[in-house]
């Protein structure tokens, strides 16, 4: 495990602004951060994770602390990560989901886990650097900011494979979002904690966070803040170009609920009073021919007509049972996307970092 350690990238040295002379001063509202990061089949790059974090954050003036989300890994991930935290300290917390849930489960599964006034997600590949958290946060408390987002511009990924369908999903997403964020992929991010557990995370939610928290809180609330990137040094990358399909679906998905979320019945409703606006008229045509005499029997608007009809009066209905399900969904609200294998323990109050 060692040899591995002696492979992580370590953090850069400080740039001009980078230094803890941004972080908020004694003057500043105390704050605690909660620092999460989900991880699937990464024995390659756990030690190594829990190690880069624990170096970047040593001297952090507040406390702390690292909840990891092994996401059902099977390569001896969790494992790995059990053992840095017995080594390391209670500040470091494992959580381990019963099975594969996917990444945004395992990021609500830590952002749900965690204690913290401002949350901290970041990818555990160490593509991520660390040392950019408390560049962040300075950023997210010193500006009375919502969200700040890591902004990648100097990236380490194959320009085909990865870095081609990102800008282009990225600038696909400024235009239906409205939100003029450079690189909305990047999991390297911090949040108020009390404006992100006001969204709940799932399918694939993770890529369009800013998004989804604008439903939420207002735009102007959020910024981005270059950071750097790293290459993957060990393990294989869980995205490719099958992403760029999924990713296309969850766009879809998201502009509905960001334009239709609260009222579902307006979406199916519009267009089932158009399809029956349309019927109304060509059945209403076909009548007047009929009590002129005129055979309507066999002319294909009778069909479209009546299938026009049929189609108007199950999208009322279909709103109809939205408009309910959103309101059991705003009521209830305590169903979770994933399940932890065993009993998660409430962490004591003296497990931070100080």
């Amino acid at each position: 495990m060692s040899s591995v350690i002696l492979q992580a990238p370590e953090p850069a040295a400080a740039e001009e602004g980078d230094s803890y002379a941004n972080l908020p001063q004694p003057s500043t509202r105390e704050h605690r951060l909660s620092v999460v990061v989900p991880m699937f089949d990464e024995a390659g790059n756990a030690a190594a994770l829990v190690e880069s974090v624990q170096s970047a954050l040593a001297d952090y003036p507040w406390p702390w602390e690292l909840i990891v989300a092994d996401d059902g890994s099977t390569d001896g991930t969790g494992l790995a990560l059990d053992a840095c935290a017995r080594r390391i300290g209670p500040h470091v917390r494992v959580l381990h989901l019963a099975r594969r849930f996917r990444q945004t489960a395992a990021m609500q599964a830590g952002i749900d886990a965690a204690r913290g006034d401002v949350i901290a997600t970041m990818d555990g590949d160490l593509q991520n650097d660390p040392a950019d958290i408390p560049k962040l946060v300075a950023r997210l408390l010193r500006d009375d900011l919502d969200l700040v987002a890591g902004w990648r511009r100097e990236r380490k990924d194959s320009f085909l494979l990865r870095r081609v369908p990102s800008q282009l999903a990225n600038r696909l997403i400024r235009r239906v979002s409205g939100l003029q964020f450079q690189d909305l992929g990047c999991s390297l991010k911090v949040f108020r904690a009390d404006v992100l557990r006001q969204v709940r995370l799932h399918g694939e939610m993770h890529r369009f966070i800013p998004a989804w928290l604008a439903t939420v809180t207002s735009p102007s609330r959020m910024a981005e803040e270059p950071v750097r990137h790293h290459e993957r040094f060990s393990g294989q990358s869980k995205y490719g170009l099958g992403r760029t399909v999924r990713v296309l679906l969850d766009l879809l998905a998201m502009t509905f609920f960001l334009r239709f979320g609260s009222r579902p019945g307006h979406f199916f409703g519009g267009i089932g009073l158009l399809m029956l606006a349309v019927s109304s008229v060509m059945l209403g045509y076909l009548a007047v021919l009929k009590i002129m005499g005129q055979s309507i029997g066999n002319r294909p608007m009778l069909s479209l007509g009546f299938f026009l009809a049929v189609g108007g009066i199950q999208l009322l209905t279909s709103g109809v049972l939205a408009e309910i399900l959103v309101r059991v969904y705003f009521d209830g609200g305590q169903a979770k996307p994933y399940h932890l294998r065993g009993h998660a323990a409430p962490a004591p109050d003296e497990a931070w970092h100080v």
